[in-house]
């Protein structure tokens, strides 16, 4: 049973396969979401933001190399790890999922304890790589997500949760525009109705209280943390 709950994206045309991976990785405690082509596919992975999609490459209205690559372009999706899982051995195949921005490839027929297996050790060194980074140096400015504080010139910053979860999320991604459906999605959550002018209302606040030289605003786009690193 996983300590977090994860979320999964299947996608096939097939039900039984959709029946399948869902009641197996359900039962190992992800949260799943399901879809039968391409088209929902992309929908679905944009509202629920997934860290995982198992993508089937031959289904109805498109297929998912298509939907992989569309993913793709998508900044919300551009840290989704996704997985083609395929009865498709041609190597081309597998040369067109890469090149659509997958990260793994895996033939049917599915093994699903082996599929399970994968699965964890993803969400493992994914788990890890996130430990490494709960600590955020930007010179004078440290954020502790261990802790969830805040210093700044080695005094403590008082921050609500939401205004520490919306910093902490822009400095882990430094450079990279964000915009405010994205900002709403990753730290709202889908679920829950957000008017996009909350997202300039915290980043106001945040200001006031470590200064304007860390985020930016990028002037009808969004916001991004500046670094020089």
């Amino acid at each position: 049973m996983t300590s977090t709950v994860h979320k999964i994206l299947i996608v096939d045309d097939d039900e039984d396969i959709l029946d399948l991976l869902s009641y197996n990785l359900s039962k190992e405690g992800y949260q799943v979401f399901k879809a039968q082509d391409g088209v929902e596919a992309l929908e679905v992975a944009k509202q629920k933001l997934p860290e995982l999609i198992i993508l089937d490459i031959m289904m109805p209205r498109m297929d998912g190399v298509e939907a992989c690559r569309l993913m793709r372009e998508e900044p919300e999706l551009s840290k989704s790890h996704i997985i083609f899982l395929t009865a498709r051995v041609e190597e081309y195949s597998e040369v067109a999922a890469f090149d659509s921005g997958a990260d793994d490839f895996i033939s049917k027929p599915i093994k699903p304890r082996a599929l399970l297996s994968r699965v964890n050790s993803f969400f493992k060194r994914a788990e890890k790589k996130e430990k490494l980074t709960r600590v955020l140096e930007m010179g004078s400015l440290i954020i502790n997500r261990i802790s969830y504080s805040v210093e700044l010139e080695g005094k403590k910053i008082a921050l609500p949760r939401k205004e520490f979860e919306l910093l902490y999320f822009l400095a882990k991604n430094p450079n990279e525009v964000f915009n405010r459906d994205t900002l709403l999605k990753n730290i709202w959550g889908s679920d829950v109705y957000v008017l996009a002018r909350t997202v300039d209302v915290h980043i106001r606040k945040i200001r006031e209280k470590i200064g304007d030289n860390y985020i930016s605003t990028i002037k009808g786009v969004g916001y991004k943390f500046e670094t020089n690193e």
